[in-house]
C-alpha cells in the first residue's frame, strides 16, 4: 500500500427515509477513494470503486435494514486496488438505518373542516426500498407498529397548540366550528432514544368562514373605526358650517328689506 496517502476525515452518515448517503473530506488529489461497507453478519460490498468524490450512495447495499455497519473509506491509487497489501483507510462510525434513519414530511393528501370536526387524510413517506413486484415500500411497510403519526393543530392566529396521535393514515378532531385551524403532521418512533421525532409537514390551514377579523385581526376594525369617526365628523363640521352660511346669508337678504 501507499502509507503516505491521506485518509478520509469528518465521515457522515446522512440518511432520509432509508436513503442512505456517506460523506467525507477531503477531495482527493492524485489519488482516489473506494468505499467498503462492512455488515456484522453480510459479506463486504465495495461502492464507488476509484471515485474522485467524497459522498456515496450506499442505499443498495444497507438492505438489512435492523443490521449495524461501518463504512471503510480506503485511498488508492489508480492500480493501487491491484496489489495485496491493503491500502490506507478511515473508518467510520456504526451506522443501523432501521434505528438512525430520519423519517421524511408526510404527504397531506386530503383535509376538511365540518362543523366541529376536522379530518385529516395523509400519504406515508416511500423509501428506496421495493417489493418483488417493483412497487417502492413506504416506511410503514418497515417500521410497521414502531411507526406512528402526531397531527399538531391550533386555532389560525392563536399559539396554543394541541396535539393527537394515530396510526392509521388519517385524524379526526374536535374544534371549535367558529373558528379555522391550520396544522401539521410528523412522524414518529416511540421505541428509538434518538431521531424519535421525523422531518414535519408543510402547515395548512382550513378557511370556513373566514371573516376579515381572522383574516387581518383586530387592527382592521380599529383603523375602519377611526376613519368612520373622522368621516362622521367631517360631516357633522360641514353641515354646521353650511347651516352657519345659510343663516348668514339669509340674515343678509332681510337687511335690505328692513332698510325700506
Amino acid at each position: 500500500g501507499n502509507p503516505e496517502l491521506p485518509t478520509a476525515v469528518n465521515i457522515t452518515w446522512s440518511s432520509i427515509n432509508f436513503k442512505t448517503i456517506l460523506q467525507w473530506q477531503p477531495k482527493p488529489s492524485g489519488y482516489f477513494y473506494t468505499v467498503e461497507i462492512h455488515g456484522q453478519t453480510s459479506d463486504t460490498k465495495k461502492k464507488c470503486m476509484l471515485t474522485a468524490e467524497t459522498e456515496c450512495d450506499v442505499t443498495d447495499v444497507l438492505k438489512n435494514v435492523k443490521e449495524t455497519y461501518t463504512a471503510h473509506i480506503l485511498s488508492v491509487t489508480s492500480s493501487g486496488m491491484d496489489n495485496f497489501e491493503e491500502p490506507p483507510f478511515a473508518v467510520s462510525e456504526k451506522f443501523t438505518p432501521y434505528s438512525q434513519t430520519v423519517l421524511g414530511k408526510p404527504e397531506i393528501q386530503n383535509y376538511t373542516q365540518k362543523g366541529s370536526k376536522l379530518n385529516v387524510v395523509f400519504q406515508d413517506p416511500l423509501t428506496p426500498y421495493t417489493f418483488p413486484n417493483g412497487s417502492f415500500k413506504s416506511i410503514r411497510d418497515i417500521f410497521q407498529h414502531d411507526l406512528e403519526y402526531k397531527l399538531y393543530y391550533w386555532k389560525d392566529q392563536s399559539s396554543g397548540k394541541k396535539d393527537a396521535t394515530t396510526k392509521s393514515h388519517n385524524f379526526e378532531v374536535s374544534v371549535d366550528s367558529t373558528k379555522n385551524y391550520c396544522f401539521y403532521i410528523q412522524g414518529i418512533i416511540p421505541s428509538r432514544r434518538e431521531n424519535r421525532n421525523g422531518q414535519e409537514s408543510m402547515v395548512l390551514c382550513t378557511s370556513v368562514g373566514r371573516s376579515i377579523l381572522d383574516e387581518y385581526g383586530a387592527e382592521v376594525f380599529i383603523i375602519i373605526a377611526v376613519v368612520a369617526i373622522a368621516v362622521i365628523t367631517l360631516a357633522v363640521v360641514l353641515s354646521v358650517i353650511l347651516c352657519k352660511r345659510k343663516k348668514a346669508k339669509a340674515a343678509r337678504e332681510k337687511e335690505p328689506l328692513n332698510g325700506v
